[in-house]
């Protein structure tokens, strides 16, 4: 399978602070990464510097055999990345269906395919985006990213603070994008297990370095293991 992301000796932070340091990873096209560890250990840096929102300090980042450590986002974004950022950024001002135009770009998903993804949404159309519940505002920001028809797709801990049965559905949905979708997906989420049965590997940073890296099914099997690298990063 041909790789899609490449990370290799990645340095990175915002300013002169470095967060992320050394990192290295290959995703396959079609593959799905959960990206664990404790708070503060640079999970959203991690996304946020494959997106565009950090300061490059060393190493390379390709896409699709492109380098693009020097691109500005809005170039990433053209070249097929999304991102659901972990405070989904909804525009209170406009409806739901308006905050999933805004975002449209041509390619497989539009209305009707998020719509049917997310039915829940769909019957709050007309709505502003600062009159829906957390549940729905996370529906959105990922419809909302899927109406660029991004090819790799970055999720911040998209399950944090919701309730189970929100929390249940937007599992089937992640686990229709990563097995069915044919999209390319980093997950980064607190809820370890939930991340590692949807995806196929996974990585553990520790104090911004990569501790583990390696199959999910191998960490998920081992819960001492996943303890005991949660705890320690």
């Amino acid at each position: 399978m041909p790789e899609g992301l490449t990370l290799s000796g990645v340095r990175a932070g915002y300013g002169e602070t470095v967060v992320l340091e050394d990192i290295a990873f290959s995703l396959p096209e079609r593959g799905s990464l959960a990206v664990l560890g404790r708070n503060g250990v640079g999970k959203t840096t991690l996304l946020a510097t494959v997106i565009g929102h950090t300061t490059f300090h060393s190493g390379r980042i390709e896409y699709r055999g492109t380098p693009i450590a020097g691109l500005p986002a809005y170039e990433r974004a053209r070249l097929g990345i999304g991102y659901v950022p972990q405070e989904r950024e909804i525009f209170p001002s406009l409806t739901v269906e308006e905050n999933l135009t805004v975002a449209e770009r041509p390619g497989r998903w539009n209305l009707e395919r998020v719509y049917e993804l997310f039915p829940g949404i769909e019957r709050r159309r007309s709505h502003m985006g600062n009159q829906i519940s957390g549940g729905e505002q996370q529906m959105l920001a990922i419809g909302r990213a899927l109406m660029g028809n991004p090819t790799l797709l970055l999720m911040d801990e998209p399950l944090e603070g919701l309730a189970p049965i929100i929390v249940e559905s937007l599992l089937k949905a992640l686990a229709r994008l990563i097995r069915e979708e044919s999209l390319t997906v980093i997950l980064v989420e607190q809820h370890a297990k939930l991340a590692l049965e949807v995806t196929q590997d996974a990585l553990v940073l520790n104090r911004g370095r990569v501790s583990y890296l390696g199959t999910s099914a191998d960490l998920l099997a081992d819960p001492q293991r996943l303890t005991s690298l949660i705890v320690a990063a």
